[in-house]
């Protein structure tokens, strides 16, 4: 198809790369891809070149080749060239080899066909149905969807008919939707949007910066498009490493696509300075406040860091061995047990108790109104136990609508009383 064209070019170059490397393999492989994808006389005549140097020449061209593809010399290129030719059978076997590869049907499953004929069915400016979105989508799904359909879709893995057709449909909806002004575009009036920016009879979006893509001209293919998303090609396709040029990363964001450029031994440009501060001063920023509440909770615990107390002694509301002193609260008259030696040792109750009188403030009234407050709050805990269950009882005496009830009955419990209310009642704390 015709469509194919600039991909099948693009793979013929490859090819002529690897058979003057002495890849006789990979050579063959991509002479066949450029004539999957659109058949020219060139491709026809590499291929059979191909064929009778791997075929027809021996091991002694075989390492011609390899030498011509290590030291680059023109004398051994030719000498290479010469060789080609030589073996007329090998030539015919390869003319026939070459019309039956072009002849081979791709290999598909039925799935890859569902997925086909899904994405042809689609309206070709239909961009969210074809990767399958809702127009309320975040960016982080359109990249899934593109994600999972081009894998599924690519020429490479996908021999079903129609599928470059589909694959070029995912690409072109994926370009549409991964640029926030293409998108804006698109869902405002619905139709290709490349013909409603002005500037863009390129086909070059505003959303991708102009200068990382100065290599390219026109209108960036699918097979680019699907080598910069996924960091290569397929199989070792375009964008990789092997012929000498660089590879391409690629990020999306708010403002379309970016690419980032690796050399082949992995190693990546060094990173700007200046963009390694600029990101490190909003990241401290953020830390800040965590940064702040830290410092302030160091500083309101130095004080007890740096002073010792002595807690206060241990009490009990029933007297046993341990407790065997008994007390009475100076407020509400409350009774209490604690440890003989443990209380009368304490360093600031001993003081108090020495002066024979309970001051307000000192350790003592402290002590003594820490055991009033335990005291009444367990009293009023039993206090409120207890009402619940006289008023299921009262609940459970009276039943639905009061039919057969004993009033009588019902009344004694209402006026039953609760030891611990009447204890609270008595210290004033409950009226």
């Amino acid at each position: 198809m015709e469509s194919n064209k600039d991909e099948a070019l693009k793979c013929l170059a490859i090819a002529q790369k690897h058979r003057d490397a002495g890849n006789f393999a990979a050579a063959r492989k991509f002479t066949r891809k450029s004539i999957s994808l659109f058949a020219t006389p060139e491709a026809e005549k590499l291929l059979e070149s191909i064929e009778a140097a791997a075929a027809g020449a021996g091991p002694l061209s075989e390492d011609a080749a390899t030498t011509n593809g290590t030291n680059g010399s023109p004398q051994a290129s030719s000498s290479a060239t010469q060789t080609h030719p030589s073996a007329a059978g090998s030539k015919h076997r390869s003319t026939d080899a070459t019309k039956a590869a072009g002849k081979e049907k791709r290999e598909y499953t039925v799935e890859q066909l569902k997925v086909v004929k899904r994405v042809k069915g689609c309206k070709i400016t239909d961009y969210y149905e074809i990767l399958e979105l809702k127009r309320d989508c975040g960016e982080t799904e359109i990249k899934k969807a593109y994600r999972k359909l081009a894998l599924a879709l690519h020429p490479d893995k996908n021999g079903a008919p129609g599928a470059d057709e589909a694959f070029k449909m995912v690409s072109k909806a994926f370009q549409v939707l991964s640029d926030p002004q293409k998108r804006a575009a698109f869902d405002q009036h619905g139709s290709d949007p490349e013909s409603r920016f002005s500037g863009m009879s390129s086909g070059r979006s505003p959303g991708f910066s102009p200068a990382p893509f100065t290599s390219f001209e026109g209108e960036m293919s699918p097979e680019e498009l699907f080598n910069m998303f996924f960091g290569g090609g397929m199989n070792g396709g375009f964008g990789t490493s092997p012929f000498g040029g660089p590879v391409f990363t690629a990020t999306f964001g708010p403002g379309g696509f970016s690419r980032t450029r690796v050399h082949v031994n992995g190693r990546a440009p060094p990173p700007n300075a200046q963009g390694g501060q600029g990101q490190a001063r909003p990241l401290f920023i953020q830390l800040l406040p965590l940064l702040l509440l830290f410092a302030f909770s160091i500083l309101s615990a130095l004080p007890n860091l740096f002073s010792s107390s002595t807690p206060d002694p241990r009490f009990a509301f029933s007297q046993s061995s341990r407790f065997n002193v008994e007390r009475q609260t100076n407020n509400l008259g409350i009774r209490y047990h604690v440890n003989g030696p443990e209380f009368l040792n304490h360093p600031k109750i001993a003081a108090d108790l020495a002066g024979g009188s309970v001051r307000r403030g000192s350790a003592l009234a402290r002590f003594e109104s820490h055991v009033e407050h335990a005291y009444t709050q367990d009293r009023y805990a039993e206090c409120q136990r207890g009402m619940n269950e006289r008023e299921r009882r009262k609940e459970a005496e009276i039943g639905f609508f009061g039919v057969g009830t004993d009033w009588e009955k019902v009344k004694r419990i209402e006026a039953e009383k609760i030891e611990s209310c009447e204890e609270l009642r008595r210290l004033g704390v409950l009226g």
